[in-house]
């Protein structure tokens, strides 16, 4: 008789990955709910901030990188909305729906959405690289209707290689796995991750690291024949002109460098525990839901480091706090309409 109703007790208790943080109370696992929400408010509130700042400042417009990496503001920003849904299915707001579909649908969203993250940063270090070493040609290579057919190729791109999935060719994250059908039913296929690995992340990865050592190599070398030519004929005007200029590409690869990096060290162990637990060699589900949420956690931090390495977007970021949050004279000039026009010694000094 006990042993019946512990068996019932645990066929009703929810589906908890982290094995821990179950409340009877609220009947949902308080800990992942926590995490998820967490994350969840961070990425929409980081990238809505992102994408105000690139609409309010138009110097940040200046260099094209600016296109990609407001493709990835608005994927992460639907990253971050698309992580609702385990949130309200935790919360048993969901349970209507199909979990198996719900499953497929949003890991197939959110590995579209990554992907689309992962190829911005490619093309980002491939356009800084055209930048540098073809700086005469550049305006003629890099044109603002091959930038779209560019973003438009990597949002079909990203669709395409992850479709596979959706008919039942292997799995391709861990996101949906705080449903139970999606952590025990759905397993990975070696052949599949393979496929994801040799279509997405080895090109991607190998293109940033050739072209990013690149142009810091050739940024070195720049830097030397200036210092040489310094120490050897005295300072000039146009050799000054030449180092600022040099500096300000180095500086700006720099940031970009650093969103790069930022972003492999977070989804690094993600990718190793998907190709070890492909492969049959580890599998733990604590593991799969903390490397799954620190790659999507990627998402607001892409906006952390920008806004910090930045100086430019951090005026925007200033002129739009300034705009939303400084008094606004508006009331002022609705009484004074009224009342008629103030002398023009008690007019204030900033216009309405």
């Amino acid at each position: 008789m006990n042993s019946s109703s512990s068996d019932v007790n645990q066929s009703s208790s929810p589906f908890c990955l982290l094995g821990l943080g179950y409340s009877y109370n609220l009947n949902t696992c308080v800990l992942e709910v926590s995490v998820i929400l967490f994350l969840t408010i961070l990425i929409i509130s980081g990238n809505l901030v992102v994408i105000f700042v690139f609409h309010c400042a138009p110097l940040l417009h200046h260099h094209t990188t600016s296109h990609f990496i407001q493709t990835m503001a608005y994927a992460d920003l639907l990253v971050g909305v698309s992580c609702l849904v385990p949130s309200l299915s935790l919360l048993h707001y969901l349970k209507g729906l199909d979990e198996e579909l719900t499953c497929k649908v949003f890991v197939y969203l959110v590995s579209v959405l990554k992907s689309v993250s992962m190829a911005s940063l490619a093309c980002i270090s491939v356009d800084r690289y055209i930048a540098i070493t073809r700086p005469f040609s550049y305006a003629t290579l890099v044109t603002p209707c091959r930038l779209r057919v560019c973003i438009g190729l990597i949002w079909l791109y990203s669709a395409l290689i992850f479709l596979p999935s959706l008919f039942g060719w292997g799995k391709p994250g861990y996101h949906g796995d705080i449903f139970c059908w999606c952590a025990t039913s759905w397993q990975t296929d070696p052949c599949f991750s393979s496929f994801i690995v040799a279509v997405l992340y080895a090109p991607a990865t190998l293109t940033v690291c050739f072209t990013y050592g690149s142009i810091f190599l050739i940024c070195r070398q720049h830097t030397r024949k200036i210092i040489q030519r310094l120490t050897r004929f005295g300072p000039q005007g146009n050799e000054r002109g030449e180092r600022g200029e040099g500096c300000l590409d180095k500086r700006y690869a720099m940031v970009l460098f650093r969103i790069t990096s930022v972003f492999y060290v977070l989804w690094m162990p993600y990718i190793v525990y998907f190709l070890l637990e492909s492969a049959g060699l580890y599998c733990d589900l604590v593991a799969s839901f903390l490397t799954t949420w620190l790659a999507i956690s990627n998402s607001f931090c892409n906006c952390l480091i920008y806004s910090l390495s930045n100086s430019m977007f951090r005026k925007g970021l200033g002129r739009l706090f300034t705009s939303l949050f400084s008094p606004c004279l508006e009331l002022d000039c609705c009484t004074e309409g009224k009342k008629g026009p103030a002398p023009p010694s008690q007019r204030p000094a900033q216009a309405c």
